[in-house]
């Protein structure tokens, strides 16, 4: 079982550790890749750093993010864990895990990134700043060059397994989930029952309830077989959660209610 998480905006820069090293990163298939979207995002900040804020959405109250990056090959670095400091990485609370239940994560779950493509929580990253929907001189859109690479490296992960998308919108286009996979795959969505009782698309507890359910579907000591088994297994830990055929996916949804 793979869960497939979307990085957070909020990102802590680490104070000490060893500089990047691409080589060192799992999914070592990504590499090249990685290298062509770092290479161009440090060229963009170097030499361009003006027109690098208004690519990357920067004001010019954050010209340090602009320099950060172009700083970036010489970065100091820490666990992904610990870089990706945001709602959703705060309910997960990864580094709190047992040892045995850090272990279990760790092969679970896969981080969307903008600049690595996916990561896993002990891969060694330093803090930046790009979004999915950047475009990058010689690189062009983000997420288009994410889609041309990641299918060789999650295809050989999730296996005979199930996938399980936590990733929002922008994320999702990196590698959308392919009708191949249409039988093990499964994307999540919150909803919260209101006053009148009827049920709305949450927003604001969004990312704190799907980094709960991230810890408890990647520190499980289960490893589900089926989709059912996954609504079995959420409902068995007081989850409200259900399937639902979604023709626009073209896979199941996964239906957690939240109170």
């Amino acid at each position: 079982m793979i869960v497939l998480l979307p990085p957070s905006e909020g990102k802590t820069a680490p104070a000490n550790g060893s500089q990047l090293d691409l080589a060192n990163l799992s999914n070592g298939v990504l590499t090249p890749a990685r290298e062509q979207v770092l290479d161009a995002l440090i060229r963009l900040c170097t030499r361009t750093p003006t027109k690098a804020r208004s690519v990357l959405g920067i004001s010019p109250n954050q010209r340090d993010e602009v320099t950060a990056n172009a700083e970036l090959a010489t970065a100091i670095c820490a666990p992904a864990s610990e870089v990706y400091t945001g709602v959703l990485f705060a309910a997960l609370d990864f580094d709190s895990l047992t040892p045995a239940a850090r272990k279990r994560a760790g092969n679970r779950l896969l981080i969307t990134s903008s600049l690595f493509g996916v990561v896993r929580p002990d891969d060694a990253i330093c803090a930046y700043r790009l979004s999915g929907a950047v475009t990058l001189p010689k690189v062009g859109k983000v997420d288009r060059c994410w889609r041309a690479h990641l299918g060789l490296a999650l295809t050989p992960l999730i296996g005979d397994g199930l996938v399980i998308d936590l990733r929002s919108g922008t994320y999702v286009k990196f590698w959308p989930i392919p009708s191949a996979l249409a039988s093990r795959a499964l994307t999540v969505k919150i909803w919260q029952v209101g006053p009148n009782g009827s049920r709305t698309a949450v927003s604001h507890h969004n990312k704190a309830a799907k980094g709960e359910l991230a810890r408890l579907l990647a520190s499980t000591t289960s490893t589900p077989r089926t989709r059912t088994a996954v609504v079995d297994l959420l409902q068995d830990h007081g989850w409200d959660a259900s399937l639902t055929p979604d023709t626009t996916l073209g896979h199941d949804r996964l239906d957690v209610t939240i109170t």
